[in-house]
């Protein structure tokens, strides 16, 4: 044991294998170290994505429609068929009336409660039309708000009344309404069919004949009497002796007129030159009393005479009386 030497080199000896010894302690914990992160990364690694459906591309068509239209058209369309179907149904079932009324009504209510109720109405211009018909035939009522109140509607409503040839209508806010009206006036009595109404001078027909108001009005028969007659009792006008006999003017054929007398005698104007057979009649009244005769018609349609229809107590008379004379006349010449 007194050799260091022998010490030293058995040192020596030992010293590369404990190095070799602790490299490959070092190695198997870098690689086991190794592994552990991989399995690690591994684990933590996402799902992958589900796979995708393979399809068939769309119509070039709906590509179109899918490009171009907005968005949310679909929701559009859908409240569309709803309403539409809602209003359908309204109009299907007759209710379209009702509904428009009320929602007019609730419009209404609204303005009215702030502030645009109608309270003062004034109409001027009425003699045969009452106030309450003039608001009836306009269509304003106690709902009715000045707000809301279409002028234009309102003159229409009441121009299409035979009674109004025109009306003016002003809105004075915030709850006057002014309504101004031309009345047509009545101008003769017509009759067709069995019926009879009351007409204007234009031929427009006012009313069916109900009241006795309308009594003196001159009478007029026939198709076409209603347009024609202002212009002929115009000229009737000129012959008073003929006109405060005539009862009736009656239109024979839309072409010519006849006269019917209060007693009951006709007398029968021709188509042309009525003016003249007019005044020849009354000059033959005025002369010859002709309408105090015991005749029952005049016809007078042929230029270059008067042919005179007797009554049948008449037309006895002057046989009897021809008979006389012709008993006489033989008596004579037998003696």
């Amino acid at each position: 044991m007194d050799g260091a030497g022998r010490l030293t080199r058995s040192l020596r000896s030992l010293g590369p294998q404990a190095d070799l010894k602790a490299a490959a302690i070092g190695a198997a914990v870098l690689l086991r170290e190794y592994v552990g992160a991989l399995l690690a990364r591994r684990r933590r690694r996402p799902a992958r994505p589900p796979q995708m459906i393979d399809r068939e591309p769309p119509n070039r068509y709906i590509m179109l429609v899918e490009r171009y239209l907005p968005r949310r058209i679909g929701l559009v369309a859908t409240l569309a068929i709803l309403f539409g179907s809602l209003g359908f149904g309204i109009v299907k079932g007759g209710h379209l009336e009702e509904f428009t009324t009320a929602l007019s009504d609730t419009r209404n209510a609204l303005a009215n409660s702030a502030g645009f109720r109608i309270t003062t109405v004034g109409i001027n211009g009425r003699k045969q039309l009452s106030q309450d018909e003039v608001l009836a035939i306009g269509g304003v009522n106690g709902r009715s708000s000045l707000l809301f109140l279409d002028a234009d509607t309102v003159r229409a409503k009441l121009k299409a009344n035979p009674w109004i040839a025109d009306a003016t209508i002003l809105k004075l806010y915030p709850g006057r309404l002014q309504i101004d009206i031309v009345e047509r006036t009545a101008f003769a009595l017509w009759q067709q069919n069995g019926r009879l109404s009351v007409i204007a001078s234009d031929g427009a027909v006012l009313e069916p004949y109900v009241s006795r108001r309308f009594l003196n009005l001159p009478l007029v028969v026939g198709k076409g009497a209603d347009v024609r007659a202002q212009d002929f009792l115009a000229l009737l006008d000129r012959y008073p002796q003929v006109r405060s006999v005539t009862k009736a003017a009656i239109f024979v054929g839309e072409r010519r007129w006849n006269l019917r007398l209060k007693d009951g005698l006709d007398v029968r104007l021709p188509e042309n030159d009525v003016g003249n057979a007019l005044a020849a009649l009354s000059r033959l009244d005025k002369d010859e009393k002709l309408f105090s005769r015991d005749i029952v018609a005049i016809d007078m349609r042929l230029p270059d005479r008067l042919i005179v229809q007797l009554s049948e107590e008449a037309g006895k008379a002057r046989d009897e009386l021809f008979k006389d004379k012709k008993s006489k006349k033989k008596a004579g010449d037998s003696a």
